[in-house]
This record gives C-alpha cells, structure tokens and sequence, in this order.
C-alpha cells in the first residue's frame, strides 16, 4: 500500500522490528474493543531510525534511531507517526529489544504504579508471570521492594520468574493455584493481583485479596483458548468472570480496576515520562526486555509468531524483525 508523506509534526519510520502482543491476537480474533476498519495491520509497538520528517519537527534527524507506540499498523516496513509517539532508542539496544519494551512495561508501569499505586513491602501476584507483560510486571515490582508471587504454565516459565527474575514463588497456572498461594501468603492475603486472564482466575484472585487489595484486570485471555475464535469458548470466558456490585466491594474493602492503554484518553501524557524512565533503567541493567523468539517482519512470520502466541509457548516477548 502507498505511504503518505509525513504531515506537519510527524515522521516516517523505517521498521526494522516489531513487538507481538496477545492483544494483537484477541484484535485478529475480532475480541478486541478497539479495531480499525479493514484493512488494517495489528502492532502496536515498533523500533527503527526516521527517514523522512514532515514540516515543524526539529528535535529528530534523518538516521536516527527510535522506538514508537501506536494504535495499531506496526507490522510494516514504513510507517508515519505524530512525533510525540516516537522516544529515542538506546544505543546500547538492538532494534528487537528495543521493540520488546513499549507495550509490556507500561502496561506493566500503569498497572502496578498508576492504578494499583503500589507500596514497598506489599505483596502483589502477578497472572501469566512468564508472558509479556508478566515478566515486566515480575522485575518492576522486585525492583520497587514488592513481595512478587506469579503464576505460569510451564515449568521453564516458572523456574524463569523465580531465578531470573527474583519472584518469591510462582505457581502452576493451569492447576489449581489458590490453596498454594494461600499457604505461602497466609491469612494476610495479597495487596494487588494483576489479571489478564480472566474466568475463575479472577475469582481467585477476590478471594485472595487482603483488606484494601485491588485487582487491575487487563485482559481476558481465557477467551482465546485456541489459534482460532470460538465464540462459545469467549462466552463462557466472559461468563466464568466474577461480575462486582460496587455495594459488594465496601465490607471487604477492596478495589477493581481496569487498565487499557489505548483509552487512557487525557491521562496519557503520563506515558512519556514513564517509558523514559524504563528505558533508562533499561540502559543502566536494572531492567530487561525477555525477548522468547524472533519471525520475519512480513506475513508468513506474523502467521507463525501469532501461533507461537497462541500456543502460550512464548517466555517473555515475540518480536517481528527484518
């Protein structure tokens, strides 16, 4: 498809990778809230250097090297973007890196620090630990003096979270993970629970919550079980998830919120400052993208990395590079 010439204020990326979320998935699936009209490309993340600039931007030269977030449209080779969605990229960072970063950790940034307002010494219990988001989630939290407990389905998962990534535990995602974390934390109970998964995991999570604990819910990944829709399975996804009557969250005084990057509406101005602090944290080794695997940014490897997502076999970040 013919490319615009960047417009004032925006530049014309050159791609050399692109990140693979599972929100991409639930997109292609059409289990997504916000999707363009067809015909679209998923991606929300990108790394490349500027090739072109459009009238108005100063602060950027031709060659340099950078890391964006969009909406949608990251699995292509060019695209254009309003300047103030592109960070400059770390010299220290390889392209695939660098595109393993934007999605996860402020995903991982606004859930923990934004919504759930973590504190130091609070325990929080991070679902799908060795995804994405979760082993983004796992560091930031060790980071910042949290008590982390995960969940994850395979073995090698679970061994990562816990000496790699410094979790105190990390349960068996596809067994029944409740009576071990209520062993291991006690009457307490834990203070935050991130959730993407949705169904009986949620459930577990409200019954695991101390007084004052919140659920951040991000995602409902137990609606796409399999690499193609089901919508029975999605409906009983959906219907497995505890609703809440806010009279039911006063006696036990606990909190649920939701977060979706792309909605944040006048509040994301925030992210800036937030992804500018994770990549210099990045750059200094206190922070790490996990990259699992690599496919070729074109159609044939989009096919294959989503599924490589669908399988659930990925450790951290599946990245599209050229």
């Amino acid at each position: 498809m013919p490319l615009a010439e960047p417009g004032p204020g925006e530049v014309h990326i050159r791609v050399a990778a692109a990140g693979v979320n599972f929100a991409d998935l639930m997109m292609r699936a059409g289990l997504y809230g916000t999707v363009p009209s067809r015909p679209y490309s998923p991606g929300f993340e990108v790394a490349g250097e500027v090739a072109g600039l459009g009238l108005g931007v100063e602060k950027w030269r031709v060659g340099d090297r950078i890391v964006a977030g969009l909406r949608y449209g990251g699995y292509a080779h060019d695209i254009v973007l309003p300047v103030d969605r592109v960070v400059r990229c770390p010299e220290s960072l390889t392209p695939v890196e660098a595109a393993a970063i934007p999605v996860v950790f402020l995903t991982a940034w606004v859930c923990l620090f934004e919504a759930a307002r973590v504190r130091r010494g609070e325990t929080a219990l991070v679902l799908g630990a060795g995804g994405g988001v979760g082993t983004a989630a796992v560091q930031l939290a060790v980071r910042h003096g949290l008590r982390v407990i995960g969940t994850a389905g395979l073995e090698r998962k679970r061994t990562f979270v816990t000496e790699e990534l410094g979790a105190e535990a990390c349960f068996d995602s596809r067994s029944d993970w409740e009576p071990a974390v209520t062993e291991l934390v006690g009457s307490r109970g834990i203070d935050v629970a991130l959730d993407p998964v949705g169904g009986r995991a949620t459930a577990a999570c409200r019954r695991l919550l101390a007084p004052l604990g919140r659920i951040v819910f991000y995602g409902l990944s137990e609606a796409v079980p399999g690499r193609r829709r089901n919508m029975l399975k999605a409906a009983l996804a959906w219907w497995r998830t505890p609703r809440f009557h806010p009279a039911s969250l006063v006696a036990p005084n606990i909190g649920l919120l939701g977060v979706h990057l792309l909605h944040l509406g006048a509040r994301e101005p925030l992210l800036r400052p937030a992804i500018e602090s994770i990549l210099r944290d990045v750059e200094t080794g206190e922070l790490r993208p996990i990259v699992d695997r690599t496919f070729p940014l074109n159609r044939q490897g989009a096919v294959e990395a989503h599924g490589y997502l669908h399988a659930r076999r990925n450790l951290g970040k599946v990245v599209l590079a050229r």
